[in-house]
């Protein structure tokens, strides 16, 4: 996989060069007020090690996305790394800069992302989870196609028992018909 352009975005592997806007974003605490903390530099530089790493263990991963030239985020598919009622899957997410919220970019990338996965990679279903409180994703979840049954709804193993953002929705949707 080389790269999947859209009509105003490229999601594309990462470059070295993506790593320092990357910690800006994972930096920023508007960017990762639904996470249990901001990342420093080195938290950011491991995180994009691992999205790579990804890349060459599956053959997918979560592309650096760029507007303009520029790099805003991420966005692609994922295997979670923890245990669920709904894992093994794959999940799509997505993660923007600031300055690249609300111009429909977060949801374009996505279309993108599920059109490999049930394209190319030949997916049955693609889930995706937030906590309760992050009604910004949820409604890109909304918007491409995903559906939410509260009874899918679970506390994320990896937060804390007291955490605010334990509780997540889980939204899914399963491949076109044939």
């Amino acid at each position: 996989m080389t790269e999947i352009a859209t009509e105003r975005l490229v999601l594309r592997r990462w470059r070295h060069g993506d790593r320092q806007p990357f910690a800006a974003l994972n930096a920023d605490p508007a960017v990762m007020e639904h996470f249990p903390s901001t990342l420093s530099r080195a938290e950011s530089d491991a995180l994009a090690g691992r999205i790579e790493a990804a890349f060459a263990e599956r053959g997918f991963g979560l592309w650096a996305v760029e507007a303009g030239g520029a790099f805003i985020g991420f966005t692609g598919l994922n295997v979670p790394r923890f245990t669920a009622h709904f894992t093994p899957c794959v999940e799509i997410g997505w993660r923007l800069a600031r300055p690249a919220w609300g111009h429909g970019y977060a949801t374009e990338a996505a279309r993108a992302a599920l059109a490999y996965g049930f394209g190319e990679l030949g997916l049955a279903e693609i889930v995706s989870f937030t906590s309760v409180t992050n009604v910004r994703s949820q409604a890109v979840m909304r918007r491409i196609g995903m559906t939410r049954d509260p009874q899918d709804d679970f506390d994320h193993p990896a937060l804390d028992e007291d955490s605010p953002l334990r509780r997540h929705v889980l939204y899914r949707i399963s491949a076109p018909a044939a």
